[in-house]
């Protein structure tokens, strides 16, 4: 090909390029106005709320001074980060154990139990609350049948306590957890627990040396996501209890929809309380992610 022909040809090529990737830009202006309109402009509004005096302007500390000083609300920071963290630990355990049997048993009953993952990951909220009311509520089936057959467990359990609550939210963190980490089960490869078995270890061996520590960024990730979903969980919670629970999106919720007083000021503080408690706890999975991603690098 002549030279000249060949810089016509890069440049008609770089040409096209250009256009594409205007093209590309072009599609992503609904995406970003979107994301404006509900994310970004709420987020700064919360924010900027959160240091105003309610029915006011001006700067001011006294909703953060509320939230660290008020019984209430000191409460509702532990409740959730203690719930959010039992559901996230209880999701992660039960979830590997399911996503290692989806991975290791192939077939048409792996397909079943995935659409019953799809399926039951997207029952929740309302619907949730009102399926637990039915079965573990005072007058519920479960706990009918053990006052019959003389089950205490049963019989005296309580929906509607902390220790309750924490029985629907590892409900709902289980099928969303399994999902996250099946495909993460594909990094573990078989050579590997061959080599294993032929130097004499056993299979507890393998997944405490080998296993585990392969999947750990995925389980951390996984954990991350499920800390973040129960610390921010409303509906189910707040169709049980209304706002009789001290938990961080009830009492945030409270604030701005408040029957006698909206007080945005304390629900744009604590909302910032919970935004932060999420940022902490994605940092610390990140590094420690990080950590365990360089010593398999190193091995």
């Amino acid at each position: 090909m002549h030279p000249r022909n060949q810089k016509n040809s890069v440049r008609q090529w770089l040409n096209l390029m250009k256009k594409k990737t205007y093209i590309y830009l072009l599609a992503l202006v609904p995406f970003l106005i979107v994301a404006m309109l509900y994310e970004i402009v709420p987020l700064i509004t919360v924010i900027v709320k959160s240091f105003q005096p309610d029915g006011g302007t001006g700067f001011t500390l006294e909703n953060y001074q509320s939230v660290f000083s008020k019984l209430l609300y000191q409460k509702a920071i532990i409740n959730s980060i203690k719930i959010s963290l039992t559901s996230a630990v209880a999701g992660i355990i039960i979830a590997f154990l399911g996503a290692r049997a989806a991975h290791q048993h192939q077939g048409k009953l792996n397909h079943v139990f995935m659409t019953v993952l799809n399926m039951v990951s997207n029952f929740a909220g309302i619907p949730l609350a009102f399926a637990y009311m039915i079965l573990l509520g005072n007058a519920g089936l479960v706990v009918n049948i053990g006052k019959e057959l003389g089950i205490n467990a049963l019989s005296t359990y309580n929906l509607y306590t902390m220790n309750g609550m924490s029985l629907i939210y590892i409900y709902f963190q289980i099928p969303l957890s399994t999902l996250l980490l099946i495909p993460a089960f594909d990094g573990v490869q078989k050579q590997w627990k061959e080599a294993c078995t032929l130097l004499g270890g056993t299979p507890g061996i393998f997944w405490r040396k080998v296993g585990i520590p392969v999947l750990m960024p995925s389980i951390l990730g996984t954990f991350s996501v499920l800390f973040a979903n129960a610390l921010a969980a409303y509906a189910t919670i707040y169709a049980l209890m209304m706002d009789n629970i001290a938990l961080l999106p009830v009492q945030i919720a409270g604030c701005f929809t408040g029957e006698v007083k909206i007080r945005a000021g304390l629900g744009g503080a604590l909302s910032v309380v919970m935004m932060a408690i999420m940022v902490i706890m994605i940092l610390i999975t990140n590094g420690l992610s990080r950590r365990f991603q360089k010593g398999g690098n190193r091995k």
